[in-house]
């Protein structure tokens, strides 16, 4: 079946902001301020969660107040969309204790970021059949932030069901974050230029399917259960084959290559069109060190011999800018290594 889209996003619409991962430390509510206000300002109604303003114990409060108020929002059919401020380490904890019979009656609402909100966006694609979005996230939509995948970010979830989006290969990337609590209204300093690769294929590469992953240090705890059933997802979609897109936070080389192997032994990496893998922002050896395991080699040595062209350090995940993505949409992506690569999303 095709996924339940969520109605276009519009002016006077409601935005509901809730932290079920990290929560906003009052260091850095200058710029959550500053991300809200900007919201208001496009017109949209906004509201805020209990558990947003606070960090203790590695989340914006326990986990099951975080897990009550994420219900609640997901069953009201005045909010039209989710937007955490940013991910964190601790959204599995609600993976059990959300009600998923309930919210197989309900409306479907965008839910939209990535990093450990991809936790709750591939259970919602999987187990409910609702279109969710990855990209970027509330803390990253500040006013000022120009670059064309960012600042379209709302329009790709202004698209009503059966509309197309298309988004082009940025120009340059982010290496290095700047401090939101020293500067509260900083957009991305895009200093690295773009370059994507594909490492099983040489020439110009189109390849289709319905999308759908996530960011790996997460996902991978997931992956052979009820919350991460990928291999069910892909065999589902047979006729349209499946495009696996991963970014990877912060697993280090040979780390990544135990999330890989665990993905591919729970069957997520069988069928597939095509594999999309983010620019990394985990750390790397000296590059000079040529004993080490590096990120483009811990890649190769897993996915390289895939019957699928497997492309990297596209534009997606930690070293912004990134596409929005949604989870179960018909996606078409076409590449060459002159003119860059382009990603077109039907949402039927």
């Amino acid at each position: 079946m095709p996924p339940r889209y969520p109605a276009a996003l519009t002016r006077g619409a409601r935005i509901a902001v809730t932290a079920p991962s990290s929560g906003v430390p009052p260091a850095l509510h200058a710029r959550l301020d500053l991300v809200l206000a900007h919201l208001r300002r496009q017109g949209f109604e906004v509201e805020e969660g209990r558990c947003l303003r606070d960090e203790v114990r590695g989340a914006s409060a326990p986990a099951a107040e975080r897990a009550a108020e994420l219900m609640q929002l997901l069953l009201r059919d005045d909010v039209a969309a989710i937007i955490p401020p940013w991910g964190g380490e601790l959204a599995i904890e609600l993976l059990d204790r959300l009600d998923w019979n309930a919210l197989q009656g309900a409306r479907p609402k965008w839910l939209l970021g990535f990093s450990d909100t991809s936790t709750l966006l591939l259970a919602l694609t999987l187990r409910l059949g609702w279109a969710t979005a990855h990209g970027a996230c509330l803390m990253d939509l500040a006013p000022g932030q120009h670059d064309a995948l960012t600042a379209a970010t709302l329009s790709v979830l202004a698209t009503p069901a059966g509309g197309r989006v298309a988004q082009r290969q940025s120009e340059r990337w982010q290496r290095d974050w700047t401090d939101f609590a020293r500067v509260p209204d900083t957009t991305y300093q895009l200093t690295e230029p773009t370059v994507w690769r594909c490492i099983n294929r040489d020439g110009d590469l189109e390849v289709r399917g319905r999308l759908i992953g996530g960011c790996i240090d997460t996902l991978m705890h997931t992956a052979g259960t009820a919350y991460g059933d990928v291999r069910a997802f892909i065999a589902g979609h047979r006729a349209e084959g499946c495009l696996l897109y991963l970014e990877n936070a912060g697993q280090p080389p040979t780390a990544l290559v135990q999330a890989l192997h665990r993905l591919r032994w729970s069957g997520w990496l069988d069928g597939l069109n095509g594999v999309l893998i983010g620019r990394s922002a985990a750390p790397e050896p000296d590059p000079a060190d040529a004993t080490a395991l590096h990120y483009h080699a811990a890649l190769a040595s897993c996915l390289s011999a895939l019957s699928c062209p497997v492309l990297i350090d596209l534009d997606i995940g930690h070293r912004p800018p990134q596409f929005t993505l949604i989870n179960g949409a018909l996606a078409e992506l076409r590449w060459n290594a002159l003119s860059g690569g382009e990603l077109r999303q039907v949402f039927a």
